[in-house]
């Protein structure tokens, strides 16, 4: 069920055509709002530095076509928000093939589809179609039109933060300067929006959850300048949620350092919990955790995907569609990000309050009969007591033990129930 509606809620929000800037990320972002009843968006400003960067110009495109010397419209931007290069100048003019073919962009590999192709920090203009349509293209006078704006604007983002007992913080944050393709990143939009609902609706939470929704790199960047302080301060792990919605494989790209505490819990999470995955160390990075895990900004941050980006032939291009993503692809990646979470919330380090092991049939912890399935709680138990000296964290704990984290959680509340167990201060 949970896969299927936030397959809904994607397939909602894939037409709208997103970009750095823009009208399309604002309509995304109060689509958002409306969905989760809370949300705080924000516009910076064109020319706004932010560090080494700078704030482009707001595009807003409102038509886009190529009419043939036949008299047939193809390309046409209202049918598919791909065939325009994005932040295209302004065009109305007739010109030869041969002139209109340097302005063109298709993938012989792959002759069906359209490629998304941008122009964000110089001015161009250019059209995406599929190579097959291409090779029907003859000699004769095209007239193209590109009916948009370039100009003083602002970058839009939005953020919130779900307070919890502690300061300390957890980062989800994906991108929205993506137009229609359904696991990059459409996928990661819906997935961090029932994320939103899924910390709201947790009781007693432990940790302040912050969610992030910005353009890519320099929205990151900007987001990053405004919050460093707080982030460097509280920040305990963050993931960089993007390519969330196929149901072809898992995969994780660790953070620069790849010890933190959120490549920690997501290597358990996906190496017990899921059938199989593929690991990409830093160097294979390309998304945001760049400008999270840079040098000077230094922070915990790892990715956890389906199909990572890049690693799939229809990344970047129309194939990448609503047909690519599937309710169970989504499932999937809800219940290991879930996971995470629940893990999180009840990760830390315990203490034996007993010398030896603990008397555990007087407190009703040990079971009167023995079947497979209580030996193997009373093992894992026994287990984790041997390891509770203040040392190792429940992630640890379950990876000596080669199991799931998630399946200490409850035996460490009977425990700390109990008295035997408390949190190392």
């Amino acid at each position: 069920m949970i896969g299927k509606n936030i397959y809904n809620f994607c397939e909602k929000i894939f037409p709208i055509n997103r970009s750095l800037t823009g009208d399309g990320v604002r309509k995304t972002l109060e689509i958002i709002k409306d969905e989760v009843g809370e949300l705080n968006i924000y516009e910076i400003p064109t020319k706004t530095e932010c560090f080494d960067w700078e704030v482009p110009k707001e595009w807003n495109c409102k038509k886009a076509y190529i009419i043939t010397p036949d008299g047939e419209k193809i390309c046409d931007y209202s049918i598919n928000n791909l065939y325009v290069v994005q932040h295209s100048t302004p065009i109305n003019q007739e010109m030869s093939l041969e002139e209109l073919e340097q302005h063109l962009h298709s993938l012989p590999n792959l002759p069906k589809a359209i490629p998304y192709i941008t122009s964000y920090y110089s001015k161009y203009w250019g059209f995406c179609i599929s190579e097959n349509n291409r090779k029907k293209l003859k000699e004769g006078k095209y007239k193209v039109v590109i009916d948009a704006t370039l100009s003083d604007g602002a970058m839009t983002y939005a953020d919130l933060v779900i307070k919890g007992r502690e300061d300390k913080e957890i980062l989800f944050t994906t991108y929205v300067c993506h137009p229609s393709m359904a696991n990059n990143e459409t996928s990661g939009i819906a997935l961090n929006t029932f994320l939103i609902k899924y910390i709201q609706n947790l009781k007693d939470r432990r940790y302040t959850y912050r969610f992030v929704f910005a353009p890519e790199t320099v929205g990151a960047i900007c987001y990053i300048n405004k919050n460093l302080k707080n982030l460097k301060e509280n920040m305990d792990a963050g993931f960089i949620v993007t390519c969330v919605g196929d149901d072809l494989s898992y995969s994780y790209v660790s953070s620069r350092k790849g010890d933190t505490l959120a490549d920690k819990v997501a290597l358990n999470i996906l190496n017990y919990g899921v059938e199989k995955f593929e690991k990409f160390d830093f160097t294979n990075q390309g998304s945001d955790e760049r400008q999270y895990c840079s040098p000077k900004v230094d922070l915990p941050v790892c990715s956890v995907n389906r199909t990572k980006y890049g690693e799939y032939k229809e990344y970047h291009t129309s194939l990448d569609n609503m047909d690519f993503v599937s309710p169970k692809g989504f499932g999937g990646a809800y219940n290991v990000y879930t996971k995470i979470i629940d893990v999180l919330e009840k990760n830390g380090y315990y203490e034996l309050q007993t010398y030896c092991e603990p008397q555990l049939g007087k407190r009703g912890l040990y079971p009167n009969i023995s079947t497979l399935e209580t030996a193997k709680e009373t093992n894992i138990m026994m287990n984790l007591l041997s390891y509770a000296d203040g040392e190792h964290d429940l992630i640890d704990i379950a990876n000596i033990l080669n199991i799931e984290a998630t399946l200490l959680i409850d035996i460490t509340k009977k425990l700390y129930q109990e008295n035997i167990l408390k949190v190392k201060e």
